[in-house]
């Protein structure tokens, strides 16, 4: 049973407007005109965290004429989520198991 879970993709989703653009693409795909009229971030803020969240793994890019679309990687969020699961389970049997004081 696994009982970490990965900080690096934590670490990434603890930004808001990042977390807040996942939350987006997990509904719908969507381009960076939509996710700037979506968010209110200015452009180039949010083409630095898309970037962020490519390299992470997040999103995957899908090019569309002369625009790029955004679409969530839904077996890297099940994979956090599985992580999460797990450290939920093993927190559940830790009342059973209790150190002793020296």
């Amino acid at each position: 049973m696994m009982t970490s879970v990965d900080t690096d993709l934590i670490r990434v989703l603890a930004d808001p407007l990042r977390l807040q653009i996942v939350t987006l693409l997990a509904k719908e795909t969507l381009c960076t005109t939509h996710l700037v009229e979506e968010t209110g971030a200015r452009q180039t803020n949010l083409s630095n965290h898309l970037k962020v969240l490519r390299e992470a793994g997040f999103v995957e890019t899908e090019p569309c004429g002369r625009y790029t679309y955004y679409k969530v990687r839904p077996d890297v969020i099940a994979s956090l989520a599985g992580q999460f699961a797990d450290l939920a389970e093993s927190a559940r049997t830790a009342a059973e198991n209790k150190r002793a004081c020296p």
